[in-house]
């Protein structure tokens, strides 16, 4: 299994990112083997669109789950849609979240949490 996490620089040890669409990074990784692979997230810097674009490159990377702190509609929307479970309201360190998710300390949401263009503004 892999999950997707966003995060504000490439390593275990960073803080999660609280925007979906224009987090600096993404670490892909399994949670049972801690093995990860960093992404930069070139959509950080367009005008709009970033959540879909986001939602489709992580579509795209195989996860099955999405960690983050917000997730606007069009990203929502791209993600439920690939039957990626997303889980938001996360925050600390990656390892540590990582942790979490594993002891089920997080719930899957049945819609978005912020409204569009929230990551702008940060």
């Amino acid at each position: 299994m892999k999950i997707a996490i966003s995060a504000n620089s490439p390593s275990l040890d960073a803080e999660v990112d609280p925007r979906f669409g224009r987090c600096q990074y993404y670490l892909i990784l399994d949670p049972d083997t801690m093995q990860f692979e960093s992404i930069q997230n070139s959509s950080i810097v367009i005008g709009g669109g970033a959540g879909i674009a986001t939602g489709q490159m992580i579509v795209k990377s195989g996860v099955q789950v999405v960690l983050t702190g917000h997730c606007g509609p069009n990203a929502y929307q791209v993600l439920s849609a690939a039957g990626i479970q997303v889980i938001t309201g996360v925050s600390g360190k990656i390892r540590d979240v990582v942790q979490d998710y594993k002891s089920d300390k997080f719930q899957a949401i049945p819609q978005p949490t912020v409204s569009t263009h929230f990551g702008m503004g940060m």
